[in-house]
């Protein structure tokens, strides 16, 4: 067993600030990112260093070198361990991480946990996602900053959200612009005048826009995909317009997007039920994006340090910082409403949960008769069941119930879930290896033992 003053899961920016923070307090720090290098989603960078990264508004990489340069600072005190998966809390409250570097499964024994595990996306069911060469806009994105170029075919992007037009800008910036846009949304109106609070949300959006009108990137506000077909090789988009005007538009691949939500799936809550102070930093706390990580990632230590009885270091109060994003957030929010139907009035064909193949038709089924609970419908119908654990299928499945009048209370989402981390694959070697080390680490504390009592007799 490894032991380790301070764990901070995941090496983007909150992730980083955290670490920061606590190692200028003088505590000794690990940093798990299970990338190849830090930076997270928002900063990823191509998996050969010669690559050159994906283009990004000027504030985004200002953001990433001053990261960059807190962290070279700190790296006396920062451990930083790459291409390591945080796999829970054990019954023992064991940190495990897989090292797949190596292939082992390490428990650490921290001091505290801080965990800084980002957002999910949330994809709106249609029917016909479930084709081939149906992807995520933050998959596509992804697969753009661990490449460097845009993957080959045509791409329409659909959805809702500002993460589409920031996609759409990147491929335009890479040279292979999409087809076009399809944003459900009008974002227009009064809530746009919030953001003017925030003009670093106005200059990246002028960035992204810029890209698109450059490469005449049609975008479409108000349209809504209503359907995915597979035709002649490729993909066949149905889309209804803001009149109720129905259009086709034929491509190979498309990338779907409705937000973002915190990445809380099975997470520990915070407090003190392993046996140290559990905290949560960045978005898998509070939605409030990249520009709020750093200040929300050094709120995290600040708790830390609290809990732990040590001063607070040198550095601004992040909380007028935190209230000024969220301010901007709900503003986006506003614009960015989607106005999407309820998932009861989808067709009985779409496919709901896609680890378990179970459909909307399914789903109504389930909700015959009797109100069943969350936990119910999980158990008869098997949403929820597969690998992921609901990560995409529980809210739609929640938002169903809440149509057919269950409380707010008796249809939360966890309440399907559960507290389950999703399931990961692990080599069974790697945990061959924690247990001949966890052996070998007992035997060693055990001869220590009998050298100590040897040592008292003499």
């Amino acid at each position: 067993m490894t032991e380790t003053p301070v764990l901070v899961i995941g090496g983007g920016p909150a992730g980083i600030a955290a670490a920061c923070t606590l190692a200028a307090a003088g505590l000794p720090v690990t940093l798990v990112e299970q990338g190849d290098r830090p930076g997270g989603a928002i900063h990823r960078r191509p998996a050969d260093a010669a690559t050159p990264p994906v283009p990004a508004p000027p504030g985004q990489e200002d953001r990433w070198r001053a990261l960059e340069a807190g962290l070279a600072a700190a790296a006396e005190r920062v451990t930083v361990r790459t291409r390591c998966l945080f796999l829970g809390v054990d019954a023992d409250g064991l940190c495990l991480i897989e090292d797949r570097a190596v292939a082992r499964v390490d428990a650490l024994a921290p001091r505290a946990l801080v965990l800084a595990v980002g957002a999910v996306e949330r994809v709106r069911p249609v029917p016909g996602w479930h084709h081939a060469g149906v992807v995520t806009a933050g998959g596509l994105q992804v697969m753009m900053k661990r490449t460097g170029r845009v993957p080959d075919g045509r791409w329409v992007l659909a959805g809702s959200g500002p993460l589409l037009m920031a996609v759409a800008s990147q491929m335009s910036a890479l040279g292979r612009p999409p087809l076009a846009l399809l944003e459900a949304s009008v974002p227009l109106g009064p809530a746009a005048a919030a953001l003017l609070a925030a003009p670093e949300y106005l200059a990246e959006g002028a960035w992204h826009a810029g890209n698109l009108l450059r490469r005449r990137v049609p975008v479409r506000a108000g349209w809504r995909l209503e359907r995915i077909e597979a035709a002649d090789g490729g993909l066949r988009l149905l889309a209804r317009d803001r009149r109720g005007r129905r259009h086709t538009l034929d491509t190979d691949r498309v990338a779907l997007h409705d937000g973002i939500r915190p990445n809380d799936f099975g997470l520990a809550e915070e407090g003190d039920a392993c046996g140290f102070p559990v905290v949560r930093a960045g978005d898998c706390r509070e939605v409030l994006g990249g520009r709020a990580a750093v200040a929300d990632g050094r709120a995290a230590a600040l708790r830390v340090l609290d809990r732990l009885g040590r001063p607070h270091p040198d550095g601004p109060a992040p909380g007028p910082v935190l209230a000024r994003h969220r301010r901007a957030q709900a503003a986006l929010a506003r614009l960015y409403d989607g106005a999407a139907s309820g998932t009861l009035s989808l067709p009985d064909d779409t496919v709901l949960c896609r680890c378990e193949n179970r459909t909307v038709g399914d789903l109504r089924a389930a909700l015959e008769g009797d109100r069943p609970s969350p936990r119910e419908v999980r158990l008869t119908a098997r949403f929820g069941m597969g690998a992921c654990q609901g990560r995409f299928c529980a809210d739609w499945v929640v938002a169903a119930l809440r149509e057919r009048g269950a409380a707010e209370a008796e249809a939360a989402a966890a309440a399907m879930t559960g507290r389950r981390w999703p399931l990961r694959p692990v080599p069974i070697r790697a945990f061959l290896d924690q247990n001949t080390t966890r052996a070998a680490e007992r035997d060693e504390h055990a001869r220590a033992d009998e050298r100590e009592t040897d040592t008292e007799r003499t």
